[in-house]
């Protein structure tokens, strides 16, 4: 999966500038220089982003996190550069920490991998199935009209572990994890699939699924996992993340989704990502 499946599911979606040196006096104490990288462009605000991984992100710049791009390098009054490349294998290692860019726009909070920003939004794995069909009213994968069901799930992540535990593995089909989506498309082949009828269900990383069912498929229905009683929890933070050490540029970018957050939930909301609140309890309540 990829920033917010991605490292979010662990997951996976889901699926990803301004500072320079900052000089900051210590209360009580003499000046001091606590100042970010050099690494960290003053020029531009630069991310790191998956060109083919809609509705996330894209070349085009139409995937929501482009948009929190958008909005992040306009409130500090800096030009918007991408450096593209895969979320797959290596997407970390050949992007940010080698210093092609500054930020990922969606990362799961608590990844090793980068530091994290605090979180601005949390959200959940979806059971997408038809509107009308038989299975529309399931809200848990222990529901018993799930058995004997074809589900499509994407292999290695955390639904895979209710499933195996609920008995609903054996008939289930399998998707690729980790993948170049320019060439390889999991969470469309599962839809067409269910549209289809080779599945009867899908489970994807719910800030993936949701907002592809909202956009082309009226039909299904997607319905956040919240009500899972055992390990492990199907709902991940998603932060901001950034090269480690950057600690500056760090409550940069957290004082920015502070200031933000409304405007932030409304690109989300817009394109039917499901939001929770931070315990993944609930939905969030957003102003009308």
């Amino acid at each position: 999966m990829r920033s917010g499946i991605l490292k979010a599911t662990v997951l996976a979606i889901s699926r990803f500038a301004a500072a320079g040196v900052l000089l900051v006096a210590v209360a009580g104490a003499a000046p001091a220089a606590a100042q970010t990288s050099d690494l960290v462009s003053k020029k531009a605000f630069r991310v790191c982003a998956d060109p083919a991984n809609l509705p996330m992100s894209d070349r085009s710049g139409t995937g929501f996190e482009n948009r929190i791009a958008e909005l992040m390098a306009a409130k500090l009054g800096l030009p918007l550069e991408y450096t593209w490349f895969p979320m797959a294998t290596g997407f970390i290692r050949k992007t940010l920490q080698a210093n092609a860019c500054d930020v990922v726009i969606g990362f799961a909070q608590g990844d090793e991998m980068v530091l994290n920003t605090n979180h601005y939004y949390t959200s959940a794995y979806v059971l997408i199935v038809a509107s009308s069909g038989p299975l529309a009213g399931v809200k848990t994968l222990t529901d018993p009209l799930l058995k004997d069901q074809r589900i499509g799930i994407i292999a290695g992540t955390p639904p895979a572990t209710h499933m195996a535990r609920n008995g609903l593995l054996p008939k289930a089909k399998g998707y690729h994890l980790m993948v170049d989506r320019r060439y390889e498309d999991p969470a469309d082949d599962m839809l067409a699939d269910l549209k289809s009828g080779a599945i009867d269900a899908a489970i994807l990383w719910g800030p993936i699924g949701a907002p592809l069912v909202k956009a082309s498929h009226p039909d299904l229905k997607a319905t956040p996992l919240l009500s899972e009683p055992t390990p492990p929890k199907l709902f991940y933070r998603i932060t901001m993340g950034v090269r480690q050490g950057e600690k500056v540029w760090e409550r940069k970018l957290n004082s920015l989704i502070r200031q933000n957050q409304s405007e932030i939930n409304a690109i989300l909301a817009k394109t039917g990502v499901p939001l929770l609140n931070d315990m993944g309890t609930g939905l969030l309540e957003l102003p009308k």
